[in-house]
């Protein structure tokens, strides 16, 4: 069974791995090198509070994670935060990212976000059914904003309007 919890520093090391892992291999981010702990370490500091970083634990071992962080940097942006997740390669389809995004969903609410956005790069379909399935909705693209693995990728915005959205 899945555990959904508050990530500890002790999990930076699962997460990093699943994070190089997207860096190698996916165009889930943009990063075109791998991180190291020391720079992920100063990443997991930007969270808790207000900006909460969950994982997914099976059999004691992080198998995903999920966080909300600042969508920009002035003041007028303080209700509306960014959302990222990522799974680990070989728990993808297995309703990880669902359970994740059940948690964040419910900390948004209680954290009196107003909108949270996904930027999601084109042809990313699990991401796209996943967002969807939680009432995001597409409103911009950008064109070939991001090269990486020889092509220019889009990226598509989806924004979930909290207060728009049932509670579940």
């Amino acid at each position: 069974m899945v555990l959904i919890r508050d990530a500890h520093l002790r999990d930076l090391p699962a997460m990093l791995a699943i994070y190089n892992q997207a860096v190698n291999t996916l165009v889930a981010t943009f990063d075109l090198e791998e991180q190291s702990l020391e720079q992920r370490e100063v990443w997991f500091h930007k969270h808790g509070g207000r900006y909460p970083l969950v994982v997914a634990e099976d059999e004691g071992e992080v198998i995903g994670y999920c966080c909300l962080s600042a969508f920009r940097e002035k003041p007028a942006y303080g209700k509306t935060a960014e959302l990222s997740i990522y799974i680990a390669e070989n728990q993808r389809g297995k309703s990880v990212g669902s359970a994740l995004m059940t948690e964040i969903q419910k900390r948004t609410r209680e954290l009196d976000y107003h909108a949270v956005i996904s930027g999601i790069t084109g042809g990313n379909e699990a991401s796209v059914r996943l967002h969807e399935k939680f009432g995001f909705s597409l409103v911009g693209k950008l064109r070939e904003v991001g090269f990486k693995f020889g092509e220019w990728h889009d990226v598509h915005y989806y924004e979930w309007m909290v207060k728009e959205a049932p509670s579940s």
